[in-house]
């Protein structure tokens, strides 16, 4: 038996999507439970129960299983309708809806290796970006989209399976038997999720937590008021939402669900976005919960709250708050090398430097080790596409060296709480995973209107219900359920300025036709202000700030949906006014950045328009230590500078890659930002039109994300 003293490391993978399911119906409306099921449900837990000594836990959400039951029973969602469609039987709409959402994936990982489902990509593409006629698409064709649009979500590790194994040896000229044979086993693999968990719950090889049902922001249904403890300028609803009983009951639902399934008490969770605050806290004491955890924003803001001095609590602690309450703290850094550095290196070194980042914080903390856990918290799915093979070397690599390593151990959460000793914490400071605050749900008029429409709708439900005591039971439970439905975080994710996309428009009808749903449910008339969007489709009018490390593939194109999608943005065009000047081009600006570089994105509105141009040119000008002017000439797909500082490609839109060491000395620091488009000497457009964009890029270390 080894004489060293192994630090403690507690990795948490977060399974999460929101709840897609149409009221009243056993359909999704978008198809990524489905699919993560087949890429990602099943070969975490299978992966690290095969690492002997490798112990792991996974966090999974009650509603996200409810959707598994349903795609298990005969569920369904539009992707997966339009793939069973004979061919030959479609429509040129229906061809134009595979055409325009059958290729929402990895570019560089999950589309170009298949060289059908490339070909085929390249083929429903212009060169500037714009769809093709589906006319032009042979049924074969189609086919072979429907089929390869499902294949690549299926994990590596189960492609030996029949058919998947066929398939992937075909490649091309699929039949319709093929076909159908492939989606009967997807769902057929979703059917294996669950029963997967259980299985390697029951035999000790993985934890098992939960979060809240529905993935409320539990401080939020406590009150809303407490957003205000890390904004206290915070816009708030008109009406203040204060329902601990709501909190309560989600987390009541939690744990029932889960003792259903695995027969045993849950011992913990990781509450939805990392929230917490002391009332939710306390209700988790009443509950039994024995530990819950969040982010390391948190613990430094609750030891200055605490009045503790500022190495009274050591990082990589767990805290104690209340009696039989255990608070754990996620390592940010480690965390988000994970979700979005590490995608990008071969795997051998990417757990080289996670392993070193360990001994690092075993050697500092040498002589604590017996009261230190370091933990890794992050999403269990939505990084693996961006991996080589869908992270299947990493993750395999990396297990297998924390399991020879004797200066490393790791531990579940739930083992951690009973055996390593916690530090008392008095307070709790409120706030997310999110810049330590609430403002991703609240603040922002879309979200403060959904609040207060959740809160009469509610009132509305709680006086139907003491009028009308003798009213049908199962209908209240059923108006209920929609209740804890719509107070889900995903709803108000979607609202305000820091999530734009496709699907924001389809999440506000979801939203509130659960709460319509209720007065249904009770035989009223549903209000007018249900029937009105919430979302507003114009664009925000300021630059908002990226809530993520964001490292994009500088092509001049949208490699994959969700590529700029949490980065900081500027739009060029505010809503509101109806004159636009014929010169005015640049839509919408994108910066982000990671590790080594800052990224920038220009959107235009015409880009045909600016191909035309005699002699089209962009000036990037950047204003940090120095001003530094990056040139581009827009009729060359790419360019960079001499000695690859910075390099640029333009196609279905400009990507620019800018060192951060070239812009600061220590590689962080504000910066300003603008962008001219010429022709010739002639200027055309500057955007910002007056003040530059502000930019801000912490310290590596010091950035206050977490992946979702």
């Amino acid at each position: 038996m080894s004489d060293i003293k192994p630090l403690q490391l507690a990795i948490l993978w977060h399974m999460h999507q929101p709840d897609y399911q149409q009221p009243g119906t056993r359909r999704m409306v978008l198809p990524w439970v489905r699919l993560h099921a087949t890429k990602d449900y099943l070969d975490m837990p299978l992966t690290a129960a095969s690492h002997e000594g490798i112990r792991t836990t996974f966090n999974l959400v009650p509603s996200l299983l409810d959707q598994l039951d349903l795609y298990a029973h005969g569920g369904t969602d539009p992707h997966l309708e339009f793939s069973r469609i004979p061919a030959e039987q479609l429509s040129d709409d229906q061809k134009s809806e595979i055409l325009t959402t059958f290729f929402e994936a990895n570019l560089e990982r999950m589309i170009r290796p298949y060289r059908r489902y490339y070909e085929l990509y390249l083929k429903s593409r212009t060169n500037t970006g714009e769809r093709i006629m589906p006319a032009l698409f042979t049924s074969t064709e189609i086919r072979d989209v429907q089929v390869w649009s499902n294949l690549v979500w299926i994990d590596p590790s189960l492609r030996n399976e029949e058919p998947a194994r066929s398939l992937f040896e075909k490649g091309h000229n699929y039949t319709e038997d093929e076909k159908n044979r492939l989606l009967d086993w997807m769902v057929a693999l979703v059917a294996r999720v669950v029963p997967t968990y259980a299985d390697l719950f029951q035999r000790d090889l993985i934890d098992i937590s939960f979060t809240p049902y529905f993935h409320p922001i539990l401080p939020l249904l406590c009150d809303t008021d407490s957003a205000r403890e890390a904004l206290p300028g915070v816009a708030l609803p008109e009406g203040r939402f204060r329902c601990p009983e709501d909190a309560d009951k989600q987390i009541e639902l939690s744990m029932n669900r889960f003792e259903a399934l695995f027969g045993k008490p849950m011992s913990g969770m990781w509450p939805s976005e990392g929230s917490v605050s002391e009332e939710m806290a306390r209700l988790c004491i009443d509950r039994g919960i024995k530990w819950i955890a969040t982010d390391e924003e948190i613990f430094y803001r609750s030891v200055q709250k605490s009045g503790l001095g500022e190495n009274a609590v050591p990082i990589h602690s767990i805290c104690d708050f209340g009696p039989g309450l255990k608070i754990f703290f996620r390592d940010k850094a480690l965390s988000d090398r994970i979700g979005f550095v590490y995608s990008g290196w071969d795997a051998d070194r990417a757990v080289a430097d996670f392993v070193s980042y360990l001994k690092k914080i075993r050697l500092s903390r040498a002589d604590q080790l017996d009261d230190t856990v370091v933990s890794v918290i992050l999403d269990g799915e939505n990084a693996w596409e961006y991996f080589p093979n869908d992270g299947t070397e990493f993750l395999n690599e990396l297990y297998r060296t924390i399991a020879a390593d004797p200066e490393i151990e790791t531990v579940t959460f739930t083992d951690a709480a009973k055996r390593i000793r916690s530090h008392r914490l008095p307070s709790l400071f409120a706030g997310s995973w999110i810049n330590h605050n609430f403002r991703i749900w609240i603040g922002h008029p879309e979200d403060n209107a959904a609040w207060d429409l959740l809160a009469r709708t509610r009132e509305q439900l709680v006086q139907f219900q003491n009028d009308n005591p003798a009213y049908d039971q199962d209908k209240l439970e059923a108006a209920w359920w929609q209740i804890y439905k719509a107070e889900g975080s995903d709803w108000c994710w979607w609202y305000g300025d820091e999530h734009r996309g496709h699907h924001n428009e389809r999440f506000d009808r979801v939203y509130r036709t659960h709460l319509m749903a209720i007065y249904e449910l009770l035989g009223l008339d549903i209000p007018t202000e249900l029937r009105n969007p919430i979302y507003q489709a114009g664009p925000a009018v300021c630059a908002v700030p990226p809530d993520s490390i964001v490292t994009p593939e500088i092509d001049g194109r949208l490699t994959h949906f969700y590529e700029w999608s949490r980065s900081g943005y500027y739009d060029c065009q505010p809503s509101g006014g109806a004159m636009h000047s014929a010169q005015e081009n640049m839509a919408k600006i994108y910066f982000a950045y990671d590790y080594d570089c800052l990224y920038i994105r220009l959107d235009f509105s015409d880009i045909k328009a600016l191909k035309l141009l005699e002699s089209p040119r962009l000036l990037l000008t950047l204003a940090a230590t120095e001003v530094l002017e990056i040139p581009a000439r827009l009729d060359c797909d790419k360019g960079e500078e001499a000695e690859g500082r910075y390099r640029w490609a333009f196609d279905a839109f400009f990507e620019a890659a800018v060192e951060r060491k070239l812009l600061w000395p220590d590689g962080f620091g504000s910066i300003s930002l603008k962008l001219s488009v010429f022709d010739g000497d002639r200027c055309l457009e500057k955007q910002p039109e007056n003040a530059a964009i502000e930019i801000d890029v912490p310290e590596e270390g010091n950035e206050m994300f977490w992946p979702t």
